[in-house]
Order: C-alpha cells, then sequence, then structure tokens
C-alpha cells in the first residue's frame, strides 16, 4: 500500500497538523513533505491537486485540503 503524502511549508498551522496526522495515522503510515525546505516538490503537490498547505494526498489520489495555512502561490514565493 503506498503511503498518504502530507505537504506542509513548515508554519506554525502545518507543524501542528503534522503532529496531529502523525499521532492519527501513525508515522509509518505518512510521508511528511516540508515543501518550504524540499522546493523541488512543489510541482509534484500541485499535479497531485494540492492548492494550498497544509494538505494530505491519500493513496488513491483524493486531497485533503487542512485548516488554510498558505497558499501554493504563497509557498512558490
Amino acid at each position: 500500500m503506498s503511503k498518504t503524502i502530507f505537504y506542509h511549508a513548515g508554519c506554525p498551522v502545518c507543524i501542528s497538523a503534522e503532529h496531529d496526522i502523525i499521532d492519527l495515522i501513525g508515522v509509518e503510515n505518512v510521508e511528511v513533505v516540508h515543501i518550504g525546505e524540499n522546493r523541488s516538490r512543489i510541482e509534484e503537490a500541485e499535479r497531485s491537486g494540492v492548492k494550498s498547505v497544509p494538505a494530505l494526498v491519500t493513496p488513491n489520489g483524493n486531497v485533503l485540503h487542512i485548516n488554510f495555512g498558505a497558499s501554493m502561490a504563497e509557498v512558490k514565493g
């Protein structure tokens, strides 16, 4: 089974959501991608349908936007 991918940009909202997601589904079931630090993954996130962060992309390809922190335009700067 593929992992859920959690994209975030490092803001306080994102970090709080990261902790909650890991607590809920387990660190072994989620790949955490800090796109503020790993900018090469921004295009991947956008192709997956991520419009803002924090966001989860499920193994089925569903995008779950969580508690708006920053738009992808803001992340790209």
